[in-house]
């Protein structure tokens, strides 16, 4: 039997609906119209089997701000009602049949990400539901990413248009940018334009920075910086080697759970 395992980015989910409604304390809202969302998901994706990933939500920021203190440093926290409502919507969401996977310590992006390669690794089809373009770096025949508000896919078309490297390349692109959103600073000068040119003629920063021929306008911001690049792109990466504790017969679709 074919698998087809759609992974919902629970938290980037929730939060696009609970920040487009009017009254932010009604959490029996944000239960019903994602109960909705999840719905057409369901009906769009015919999986075989599913799972929802939530980020831990506390203070602590991860192995990323052990090596770079400012990463995430300006993330807004949780709103209170929502932090309070989660258990209500984890359950209403295992009533559909969506059990959850909560982190501990660990991003929720490093465990979708194992997940997601484990099984895609099998020649296993995994759609990973999420606004992220994080996840792009782990494109690949069998693995692909469902911008669910765009109604789009953020397969390699995309990403050509959107950053104009391949999905191997935007960890290098990103170590070369950074991330504005997540304090990763990157290397000072260099923004997009530069790191397309850099990406289309060099297949990575260490073939860019080992060249003789690296431009020059290039050259001294790799000398000064390349610490900060190497580091940027290590950050920007996604582990795909986390523990998860159960297997895939663990989170088969099967339907609605029935409750007493």
């Amino acid at each position: 039997m074919s698998i087809h395992l759609v992974i919902i980015d629970a938290l980037n989910l929730i939060r696009r609906v609970h920040s487009a409604q009017a009254d932010p304390t009604d959490i029996a809202r944000t239960i019903t119209t994602t109960g909705r969302t999840l719905s057409r998901i369901l009906s769009e994706a015919q999986p075989t089997h599913i799972i929802a990933v939530f980020d831990h939500h506390e203070q602590d920021r991860g192995w990323r701000a052990t090596i770079l203190p400012e990463y995430k440093q300006n993330r807004k926290p949780m709103p209170e009602p929502l932090m309070q409502g989660l258990d209500a919507i984890q359950q209403a969401w295992w009533e559909q049949g969506i059990d959850s996977l909560l982190s501990e310590g660990d991003e929720a992006d490093d465990l979708v990400a194992t997940l997601a390669t484990k099984v895609a690794s099998h020649g296993e089809k995994v759609t990973i539901v999420s606004t992220d373009k994080g996840y792009c770096q782990l494109l690949s025949p069998t693995l692909q990413i469902r911008d669910y508000f765009q109604h789009r896919w953020l397969d390699e078309p995309f990403i050509e248009k959107e950053f104009g490297v391949k999905p191997s390349q935007l960890t290098d692109y990103w170590g070369l940018t950074g991330i504005s959103s997540s304090q990763v600073p990157g290397i000072p000068g260099v923004g997009p334009k530069a790191a397309k040119d850099i990406l289309t003629q060099y297949e990575d920063i260490e073939v860019a920075y080992a060249s003789d021929d690296l431009a020059p306008k290039y050259r001294k911001k790799f000398d000064e910086h390349i610490e900060s690049a190497r580091l940027c792109k290590r950050v920007a990466a996604l582990k795909c080697d986390i523990e998860l504790g159960f297997n895939l017969q663990d989170i088969r679709f099967t339907g609605p759970n029935k409750t007493e």
